[in-house]
Parts: structure tokens; sequence; C-alpha cells
């Protein structure tokens, strides 16, 4: 095999999919110009007494602008590549209403011109198409109306960077190098999903639902009818969904004429279209080597596993299929905007008609605003009913519809997402929410910080404070009446898991000192700052964390010598993750992991097999899938739905603890027994649960300290487990499985075990039986919540409508924290996203938006320091109940009640309510002049 060796030591076979080979590389293996993982990651600074890191693991690499991405890699720092580098850029369409003819380069001259160009036509001849995710026309065919503003029409591949660098130039901005046609109006499709959820409950909170999605079942569309969904025909006693339509129409007729002692509020609210502004642009490079039919790519993204299984499947249908695939997946910053993203995708394709050359394909920030996944603009209709006499929620219909751009990426699960969420932190007798994503011509719109939620429960919020002023109670007293408590439902008729602490975080932020003298400092400060408005306002939410779907694999391995080592399926996007798995391994091994690898791909020591989709299959069908010992409903999640903290935690501590209990646990017994560093046997009441690491080693009951080192060289002579992995599975519920293990059965909350004995290779454990969470847990939606407050404080510029954000604080409960500092770090961060949301960041959808190609960051504004009171804001944690309380989730939560709060202090500030986001100082002006 030419200008390769695949040895085990470089290359891992991870599998043969739709018959190409997988080979999956991790960069460190390989790139060894830049050697991410040796030079840059550094074992945690470990304190033992205080069992806190000092630093993340790439910390000291980020300050020191050390830190490399795959958009840093050459094929200079590839051994093995062809070392002089191609580039490529693609050329796109900056209108979607009429029929694209073709591309015209005579704007290049004879001399930069492209070596090779690549069009749809080279596509269809070659067998090359995107995955069925990403729907069709890769490159838009000539006589095709464009589907979306940006679509991609042709690749353009330079063999030397000087011409590549000069004709990308001359070709930006330059509409005439696209030609287009007749005049069609822009496509009219169906949407990309809709969904509707309806609620009655029983006389009091606690009584079991009339009707819910999750007691029955969620609604449908039958039809579509001018591209808008038909709902089924309400019936009562009729089929399940007629039968919820049915109390849907009751919930309308009383809302329409509502009992005397009723509020019915009505408001519409509208959010708009914002970029990701991931750090890193979207960017690839491969090198396809014709003599052997190989494909090597690198590539950032936050779906590792995605990739690697879909991209041999778009290679296998090429003529000639390629016969192996040597993927490097990297470390990279997504916001959800590098999951599930279709820029591999043409890397792939740019490298397939590289001539032998890597190319390079990589956006600039230009490009980046033209083509990255967007946050959805969200346009609702909500009602709510309230008694005036007790204050207490009574009904919430809810109408929203998000606009989901060109291609369909997750926008059905957003607006599911949306929908499910609007509730927030209150409860409601009675509901019904129904959400539609779009298809339109806008730039696709996918998984986004936020996922529908900051969309959906910030106007909650909002209506929330206006219900209350109306009513004449105080803002958080009004939400403490209507708050969600422990054993309520949700508004699919789940009962949240665990204890809900929504109603602690209102008390906490009741007794701060911004709400409670916010009237006296308003008059303080607009008596020392003529011309400007003081206001204070509030926002309270709880946000689902996971997918509903959520799996991982997790290997943990401890050397005789002590060291331990973690290998783990889930992607660091720059949430710190890399460092919260190493420092869960001390839980049972004392210390955090020594080496810890990420984005792995390969887990042929765990050979899990996956089929169906989870959230769609039958109870009958799940029943018969797991039969074989191998299946799991699904195999591996993306970074994304704020699930390191707790998903992909769960499946690194089980690993340990496996060690822990069935390694060192019987080593250390056996150590006391024999009266090792301690003089004499062990006394009888050692117990397990009595274990202790400390300063030094483990402890129980008094016994002497034995380190790591000593009870990892006595597990290994007494042949104790010492690697353990595990793949778990999670549906709003721990998948489970009986192993037996040492001739004993015991259930354990994973779904597949290989072991390691001493020094032995893995062994995978067959399970005895397996416990899927019901299928019918699909109709919960969601269970898992975290909740965050936010206070914040501004002033408001009479003349020029210019809003000042004086300070905020925000009270969040997450349970307990893995990393403190990397929790106030996604705080900190969460809530400079969601102010930019609330106040600056805007980007029109269509022909005048970023798929013209024209935006960049001196157009768009992202909040600075100096927007988010950056020397001032606090935050509080809520302690967690116990030590055993699990991390919560909590990534997204913390940019959502920012939001409400800063339109609710400018509603404080100038007495009156916007409801379209964001409230920039022309929107302002317009009202105070």
């Amino acid at each position: 095999m030419s200008n390769f060796n695949p040895s085990r030591r470089r290359f891992i076979k991870s599998a043969v999919i739709a018959g190409v080979s997988v080979y999956l590389a991790p960069l460190y293996s390989r790139a060894y110009a830049a050697l991410f993982e040796q030079k840059i990651l550094q074992s945690p600074n470990w304190d033992p007494q205080a069992k806190r890191v000092r630093f993340r693991i790439d910390g000291r690499a980020k300050v020191m602008g050390q830190k490399v991405f795959a958009r840093d890699i050459r094929a200079v720092d590839m051994p093995h590549w062809p070392q002089k580098q191609a580039h490529a850029f693609i050329l796109r369409v900056t209108r979607a209403d009429r029929l694209f003819e073709g591309v015209d380069l005579s704007l290049l001259g004879d001399d930069l011109q492209p070596d090779r160009l690549v069009t749809a036509e080279d596509l269809a001849r070659d067998g090359l198409a995107f995955p069925a995710f990403y729907g069709d026309d890769m490159l838009l065919p000539s006589g095709k109306t464009p589907a979306y503003l940006g679509q991609a029409v042709a690749i353009l591949i330079y063999h030397d960077f000087a011409r590549f660098r000069f004709a990308k130039d001359r070709l930006k901005f330059r509409e005439e190098s696209v030609k287009y046609g007749a005049v069609t109006g822009p496509l009219e499709r169906d949407p990309w999903g809709s969904f509707r959820y309806v609620r009655v409950g029983g006389d009091r909170p606690f009584d079991d639902d009339r009707f819910s999605s999750l007691k029955d079942t969620p609604i449908f569309p039958v039809s579509m009818k001018k591209h808008l969904p038909v709902w089924p025909e309400g019936r009562e006693g009729g089929k399940l969904d007629q039968e919820g339509m049915h109390y849907a129409g009751t919930i309308a007729a009383e809302l329409a004429t509502p009992p005397d002692d009723w509020l019915v509020m009505s408001r519409r609210y509208t959010t708009q279209s914002i970029d990701t502004s991931a750090l890193e642009p979207d960017n690839a490079n491969g090198w396809f080597d014709p003599a052997t039919q190989t494909l090597h790519l690198v590539v950032p993204t936050q779906s590792p596993q995605e990739v690697a299984d879909e991209m041999p499947r778009m290679l296998a249908k090429r003529n000639p299929p390629v016969k192996q695939l040597i993927l490097h997946p990297c470390y990279t910053v997504g916001y959800g905007s590098k999951d599930h993203y279709n820029f591999p995708y043409y890397g792939a394709v740019a490298a397939m008609y590289g001539d032998g050359h890597p190319v390079r394909l990589a956006n600039d920030r230009f490009e980046q605003f033209q083509t990255a996944l967007k946050r959805h603009a969200f346009d609702m209709s909500y009602r709510i009913a309230v008694n005036r006499q007790t204050g207490v929620l009574q009904s919430f219909h809810g109408e929203m519809t998000a606009d989901g751009g060109g291609r369909s990426n997750f926008t059905p699960s957003v607006v599911m997402v949306g929908a499910t969420a609007a509730q927030s932190i209150y409860y409601f007798p009675k509901s019904d929410l129904s959400s539609v994503g779009l298809a339109s011509r806008a730039i696709d719109a996918g998984s986004a910080r936020g996922y529908g939620t900051l969309q959906s429960m910030a106007a909650t919020e909002m209506m929330v404070d206006e219900l209350a002023a109306e009513l004449k109670i105080d803002p958080i007293e009004f939400r403490l009446r209507n708050v969600l408590k422990s054993g309520m439902k949700n508004t699919q008729g789940a009962i949240p898991a665990g204890a809900i602490r929504a109603d602690e975080v209102l008390e906490k932020a009741a007794r701060h000192e911004m709400w409670l003298k916010r009237a006296e400092r308003k008059a303080e400060f607009e008596s020392r700052h003529p011309g400007k408005r003081y206001g204070v306002g509030f926002g309270c939410v709880q946000k689902d964390f996971g997918t509903g779907a959520e799996t991982s694999f997790a290997r943990v391995e401890l050397g005789e010598d002590g060291r331990i080592t973690l290998h783990h399926s889930g992607a660091e996007m720059g949430t710190g993750m890399s460092t919260s798995q190493s420092v869960l391994c001390a839980q049972w091994l004392g210390k955090p992991a020594d080496e810890a690898h990420f984005s792995v791909t390969d887990w042929s020591v765990l050979p899990m097999v996956t089929s169906g989709d989870p959230y769609l299959m039958s109870q009958d069908e799940q029943d018969k899938l797991q039969t074989n010992p191998n299946w799991t409903p699904s195999y591996c999640s993306p970074s994304s739905a704020s699930n390191s903290a707790y998903y992909f935690s769960h499946s690194t501590r089980e690993a340990a603890r496996l060690i822990f209990d069935r390694g060192l646990w019987p080593a250390a017994m056996a150590l006391w027994q024999a009266g090792i560093g301690g003089g004499q046997a062990a006394p009888l009441v050692v117990r397990r649960e009595d274990a202790r690491w400390v300063e030094g080693g483990l402890t129980a009951a008094g016994m002497s300290v034995l380190s790591l080192e000593l009870l990892a060289k006595k597990a290994y002579q007494m042949g104790g487990v010492t690697g353990a992995a595990v793949h778990v599975f999670n549906r709003w519920q721990w998948a489970e499985a009986d192993f037996t293990l040492n001739g004993r059965a015991e259930r354990l909350p994973i779904d597949g075990l290989a072991l390691r004995h001493a020094g032995g290779e893995f062994t995978a454990q067959a399970r005895a039986q397996v416990y899927y969470p019901p299928t019918q847990r699909n109709n919960a939606a969601v269970t898992y919540y975290s909740a965050v407050g936010t206070l914040a404080e501004v002033a408001v510029d009479v003349a020029t409508g210019q809003v000042e954000l004086l300070n905020h604080h925000s009270i969040m409960e997450c349970g307990n924290m893995i990393v403190p500092e990397l929790v106030s770090g996604q705080l900190q961060g969460g809530l400079a996203m969601g102010i930019g949301h609330a106040l600056h960041e805007y980007l029109p959808l269509y022909e005048d938006g970023p798929g013209n190609g024209t935006w960049n960051f001196n157009r768009y504004h992202l909040p600075r320091a100096s927007d988010v009171a950056v020397w001032k804001q606090t935050g509080d944690i809520l302690p967690a109940l116990s030590e055993t309380d699990p991390p919560k989730g909590m990534a997204e939560v913390v940019m959502i009640p920012v939001v409400a709060a800063l339109v609710n202090a400018i509603a404080d500030a100038t007495g009156h309510r916007f409801r379209d986001l964001p409230v920039r100082a022309e929107n302002i002006r317009e009202v105070l002049q």
C-alpha cells in the first residue's frame, strides 16, 4: 500500500461500511508537526485535598495561542501525504428566485482559470451525492431554481496558493460569475416538520391526565394544504389523535369565551436569525490517493461518528468506488454549528478532484456567514389564561413557526423542542402547543445553542411579566404562585426526573438587593443621570438537557504503575469536557486521567451495533431487536444538547467504578488483610461504602492509606479488572442490563461492557438481559431539567435609545459541579450570547442577508466586554442537595433568562414592552420620541 503504513500504532481500523474500509486516525498520531495532544494537552494539575484542578487540560495552550485546530493543518503537517498543498473555494448563488444557468469564469482571464472545475455534472457522472440527511443537489445542476441563497454551484481547485488567492479575490462579491435565467419565484415546499402537544390534566396537579402526549400520543398533521399542516379532525372518543384534537378544541373554546374571573392575554413574539459565530470557520483538508483508492480527510466536527458512518456510504457509490477512508476527526468550536453540518462532505468531494494533490477547502468569514448553520428565526403567537383572583395560570395555547431555511437539517427536532419547552418553569393545567418548521430560501438553520428553547421560553417569560403587571402582582411572586414543583407534570404529561428547584431560584432572586431596592435605585439613578431611564428586569427558565436518545462509549484503563488512561466518544468543542471527563476518574480512582483521548470512533473492543430509529421505533420493534446481545437503539451521540456533564459523565463514571469495584477494592482488602502498611490485619467492619480517597491514596474505616500505585500493582497480581469499556443509552431513563461477573449476576446501568483483567486483552461481556426504556417515553420529549434565573439592571438613553447593561446577577441550579471554573465559564459565555440575542445580533433572512455573501463582523454586532458588564456581573450556584447529586447539563440554559430579563428591564425603564428581538436603539427611539 503506497504512502502509508497501516500499523495499529498509527491507524485503527474501525469498520467496513458499505464496502469501504474505514480507518480512524486521531490527528495526534499523524500530524507530527502539530502533535496537538502530546504537545498541547497536559495532565490536570490535581489538588487531592481540595479535589480540584488548577486549570483545564488545554488551558495553557488556549491563553498562549498554541491550541491547534483542524484549520491549522496543512499537507506538510501530515506525514505520508504529498507535501504540496492545493486549495479550493466554492461558488454560490446569491439569488434563489430564478433558474441557474451555469458559471462564467471570464473574469479570471486565462491566467487564473482553475486547475479543476467541479460541477453538478461531474458529481452525477461519478456517482457522488450528499447522504440522505442533507437532501439533494450538493452542487446545483444547470436549469434548476436554487433551493436557497448561498447554494453551492461549483468548486474551483487550484494546485498553487498564489493563483487560488488572486482568483478568489477577483470573484468575491462579483455576481456575474453565476449566470441566471428566467425568473421562477422561490421554491415552495412543505414544512420540514410539524408537531402538536395537547394536555388536559386532572382536577389537581398530581391527578392523572385526561389526555396528554405521554399517556396518549403527540399529534401530527394528516396532510398539507398550501404548504401548511392540516391537523386531524377533533372527535371525542375517536382515534387518539382525533381525541387530542377534541381536547384542543375545548381549550380554544374556553379561551375564546373564558369564565368571568379569567384574564386571557394574547401576544405575538418574533426572534431573529443569528450566526453561531464559532471561532473556527468550517474547513476540511483531504487527499485522495488514486493509486490505492484511499481518501484521507482532516475535519473538525462535533459528531465524528456521523461523519465516520455516512462518509463511506457516500464514497461507496462513486464510480469507481473508494476503497478506504482514513478520517482524522479534530477538536473544534461549534455551539451546534458543527453538529451534522455538510461541510465535511464538500471537503471530501474537493479532495476527490485534486488530481493527486491534498486539497484544503476553508471558509473565510464572509463565506462562513453565507453558509454556516444559523439559529432559527421564530414567530410565536401565545394566548395564556390566568385566574384574576388567585393569580394562578389556567391554560396555554401556543402556535409557533420557525424558518428552517433551504435544507432540513435538525429543524424538525428544533421546533419540537421549542414547543415542549414553551411552558418554561410553570405548571399549566391545560395546554395546546404546536410548532412548524418552514422550508424557505434562507440559509440552513440547525443545531444552534438554545435549540428552539431560547426563542419559545424567552417569549413566555416576557408574557409572564406582562401578566403580572396586569394583575398588579410582584413578578417574582407571580412566578412563585405558578412554578412547576417536583411531581407535577410538564405539558407532555411527563413528571420531570429528580427534584425540581426552580422555586428555590425564585426565592433567592426575590431576596437579592438588585430586586429589593429597585424602586429606590431607579429614583436615585434617574436623578443623577438626566436623560437616562433606569430599569430592572428578571427572567427564570428551566431547560432540558439531552436529546432523548443519548448514548456514548467510554474506556478507562489502569496501568500497573497507577497511570490512568481515558478514551471517550465525545468531542471537545471548547466546553472543557476533555478536562471534566478526565477529572471524573478521580471519584473512583483517586486522581484524574493522566492521558485522555476524545472523538474516539474505534470501539472494536466493544462491538455494539444499531438499527432502526430510536425516536420512531415501536415497542415491538425494540423488543425484537434487543434479542441481539450487541444491539443498542443508538450507537453514539455527538457533542450537543448540553450532554457532556450528565450523559457523557455517566459512561466515564461507570467504567471507572467497575475498575474500583473489581480491581482496586479487592486489592485494598487483600493488602489490609495482610497487614500491609498498617501492621495488623483489617477489622471485619471495613465496608466498601466507607472507602475514601484522601491525599496519598485510599483509606476506609481508619485503615492505612494505600497509594494508587500500590493498589494497581496488587490488582495486576490478583488478576483483577484493570480496564473497562462501557456503552450507555438514555431515553429519559438509563438502560440497564444483567451481566454475569465472577459467577454472579449483576444489573448495571449500561447496555454494553468489555473488561480487561490485569495485563490481558479486553473481552466483551455478554449481557444476559437488557432493559431499555419503553419507546412510549419518546412522547415525554423531555424530563431532565436545570434552572437559571437572571436579574438585569439597565439604563436607557432617551435621546439615542442606547441600552447600557449596568449589571446582572444569575442564580443557577445544576447539581454537583465537576469543575466549578468550567461552570463559571459556561455561565459567563452563555450570558454574553443571550445579551447578543436580546440587544444586538441580527441577520436579515433573505436577499439582503448573509446569503448574498457580503456579511461579516463589520456589519454584525457581537457583544463585546463593554456590552456585558464584564467586571460587575455576578452569579450564585445553588448547593447540591447532597454529594450524590449528578451534575446537570447547563451550557444552553444559561443564555436564555437574560434575554427576557433585559427586555423586561427595558419595559421597566421605558414603559414599553417590546416583543420583537433584537431590541435595538432604533426600536427604542421610535417609542420614546
